[in-house]
């Protein structure tokens, strides 16, 4: 195909043709103002961008500077806080204030419950991840390890349904309580109800509930099974779960050229005007899988009730580093990648602002764009700018474009309030995130010295200085009533045991959403914003004061640590495996996210940023001599037949053991890890990409 002029950018005639055949003729766009509109906004920010992106490396390189220059010894805070204000790492605190964001919908500003984050270029999943708002608590506690034992293989297995419905009786004693009595001995007739006021209405035979601001609905049906033999006839009680999911065009996906951005977009259109549909065979069986619509009950009084039947949709743009082939400048050059995403999600989520999608998304007029790896208050401020121009473009009102702020870096968690303040009026949503927050902590301190084992970097002093700023500071700057704070992900689909007994963690902080890895977890962890009064939890906290950031700044170096050669060795495996294990699905099959076994053979939801934290780790460990050149080189290959064997069943599977020199997968893995120091910021998506366009070129 031959590329696409629209005034003046060389546009891929794919992309060309998504957007002015399927995108704008449905909004009633003129195609050639509107491109008109992008190449001013490509010539007003993509030099802004370059500028930008120069910043970081002149900061890092003055940073690796001073640590060669103070090396071998303890750092003294004091003096290296001045150094980072000296250079401009550390900004001036802003005076209090407070985040004027209007028009946010009450899942996002109100309430508290769990969020999913799903890879855009997987329709069926992303429609799973949508309708993910209610959920079954009896499937999510049968089908897990969520109760002790497991079901038997052959047919229902009545006595793990009788755990799972003591267990939802439970629930619902704890979280709807009766005047008098237990839910286990409820049959039928008045319903006496401790708090009257939690009851909303009826759906057929069915009852609503609400606690903490979560509905939870008894489904009354004495012709199913379950319910046939139930005194009360109840046959399931449905959870509101995922009450926010994350449609992300980042890091869980593998998007390189022109194809990858149009299938990308294409979904997101498919959402944002409700019509987006999946057919897959399951079981032998031919299913269709929809947008679930909204659910209807009747209130007392006569009245209906409607409540969302899907999960309100952020939608996250890639950051400031990466170009994209699928727009030409016009000196030829690629075009900012965030820029072009920017203007086009948000294009096409014009179908939901005007009421031309077959369901609402945003039910106050909002479009939600979470923007990833941004390095201080000046690029926020950028993304601040670019949404005013993406706004005047469609013809907007200010402000309508809402941005979510991923707290995943070292000079964003250092200047968070600054970086807030950048973009007070339209920030909705702060998240932390450990597994790219620590690769950039190494990567920025990767002069200093050797840093403690991956395994040991939740129980370093910065951690918790990391999470407790982040929740305190957007409680300082009013995001109570206003927008969301967030946590990480739970990534192991497969233990909601250990899911329930630990994440309970994160409403406890006060933080009013988490990330979980599945529909089902989302069910199971929103039992955890029924214990927890985020609200009150969020009171009790504003009292605490901010953690200094001299703790936030307290390097997890291993100094003076005497390493045996296993500890090396099981370091470097560990590290090794997880690496080769993600990149060969993202680099020979194009898959950003998957269940990878980890070395001990559990599976865990992976994503690039697991990357960065164990490439950066070896490299790290490579450039202060803990380990050698040989010895991280015989980890890979140890870890290639380990890899390979966990993917013997996957037809697609490409094996890299004993053919490392021709495999691009491995390769790649190499140079995450040998090339890992000179990587921008430490991230991994230059040499992904890079071998991507390789191996889809065979």
């Amino acid at each position: 195909m031959s590329p696409t002029d629209r005034a003046g950018l060389i546009v891929a005639p794919q992309l060309a043709a998504f957007v002015d055949q399927s995108v704008l003729p449905g909004l009633g766009i003129d195609a050639q103002g509107y491109w008109q509109g992008v190449a001013a906004i490509f010539a007003r920010f993509a030099p802004r961008n370059r500028a930008l992106l120069a910043v970081r490396d002149e900061l890092q390189a003055k940073v690796d500077a001073w640590h060669d220059a103070n090396r071998g010894g303890p750092i003294d805070p004091a003096a290296y806080q001045a150094f980072l204000r000296e250079i401009g790492y550390l900004v001036d605190e802003p005076a209090p204030f407070t985040i004027g964001t209007t028009k946010v919908d009450p899942e996002i500003a109100l309430l508290a419950g769990p969020q999913l984050v799903v890879p855009v270029l997987n329709a069926r999943f992303v429609l799973n991840a949508a309708n993910a708002r209610w959920g079954s608590l009896y499937d999510a506690l049968y089908g897990t390890d969520a109760l002790p034992g497991s079901p038997s293989a052959a047919g229902y297995d009545a006595e793990r349904g009788a755990q799972v419905i003591a267990r939802a009786r439970a629930f619902l004693d704890q979280a709807v309580p009766l005047a008098s009595g237990s839910w286990v001995g409820f049959t039928t007739g008045l319903l006496d109800l401790a708090d009257p006021s939690q009851f909303v209405g009826h759906n057929g035979a069915n009852l609503l509930f609400v606690h903490h601001g979560l509905h939870i609905e008894v489904v009354i049906d004495r012709d199913h099974p379950i319910g046939a033999a139930d005194p009360a006839g109840i046959a399931d009680v449905l959870m509101e779960s995922a009450l926010t999911t994350i449609v992300d065009l980042e890091d869980s996906i593998a998007a390189v050229d022109a194809d990858d951005k149009v299938a990308a977009y294409a979904n997101w259109l498919g959402l944002m005007r409700g019509d987006l549909s999946e057919t897959f065979a399951k079981q032998g069986e031919m299913l269709t899988r929809t947008l679930n619509p909204d659910r209807s009950y009747a209130i007392a009084d006569g009245r209906e009730v409607v409540l969302p039947g899907r999960a309100v949709l952020f939608v996250r743009n890639v950051g400031h580093l990466m170009t994209t082939p699928a727009v030409l400048l016009p000196d030829g050059s690629e075009a900012p990648e965030g820029i072009l995403d920017a203007i086009l999600t948000a294009t096409i989520a014009l179908y939901d602002l005007r009421g031309l999608s077959r369901y609402r998304n945003s039910r106050t007029g909002s479009v939600y764009i979470v923007k990833p790896k941004m390095h201080g208050p000046a690029e926020c401020a950028f993304t601040n700018d670019l949404f005013d121009a993406v706004e005047d473009l469609l013809g907007l009102d200010r402000h309508t474009i809402k941005v979510g702020v991923m707290d995943e870096e070292r000079r964003t968690s250092a200047n968070l309030a600054a970086c807030i303040e950048a973009v007070r009026d339209r920030i909705v949503f702060i998240n932390t995130g450990f597994l790219d927050r620590t690769g950039d902590e190494i990567h920025t301190a990767m002069h200093a010295g050797p840093m403690v084992p991956k395994g040991e970097m939740k129980g370093s002093g910065w951690i918790k200085a990391y999470e407790d700023r982040n929740v305190l500071i957007g409680l300082a700057a009013g995001f109570a009533g206003r927008a969301q704070i967030g946590k990480g992900m739970w990534a192991a689909p497969d233990r909601m045991a250990d899911m329930l007994e630990q994440k309970i963690a994160h409403p406890m902080t006060g933080a009013n959403t988490a990330w979980v890895p599945s529909p089902t977890a989302a069910t199971l962890h929103a039992l955890h914003y029924h214990k927890v009064d985020v609200a009150a939890r969020r009171a009790a906290r504003a009292a605490e004061p901010i953690p200094p950031l001299a703790d936030l700044l307290t390097i997890p170096l291993a100094l003076g640590r005497n390493w045996t050669p296993l500890e090396v060795a099981r370091e470097l495996d560990n590290n090794a495996q997880g690496i080769l294990g993600y990149v060969v699905r993202w680099v020979d099959q194009g898959v950003g996210c998957s269940k990878v076994p980890d070395i001990d053979d559990v599976g865990l939801m992976e994503d690039r940023a697991t990357l960065r934290i164990s490439s950066q780790l070896l490299a790290n460990w490579l450039a202060h001599g803990i380990a050698t050149e040989a010895e991280v080189d015989a980890a890979l290959r140890r870890m290639a037949a380990k890899v390979d064997a966990q993917n013997a069943g996957d037809p697609h599977y490409r094996p890299m053991a004993g053919r490392e020199d021709e495999s691009l997968a491995y390769r790649a893995a190499r140079a995450l890890v040998f090339e890992g120091a000179a990587q921008p910021n430490g991230y991994t998506e230059p040499l992904l990409h890079r071998f991507r366009h390789q191996a889809k070129a065979r």
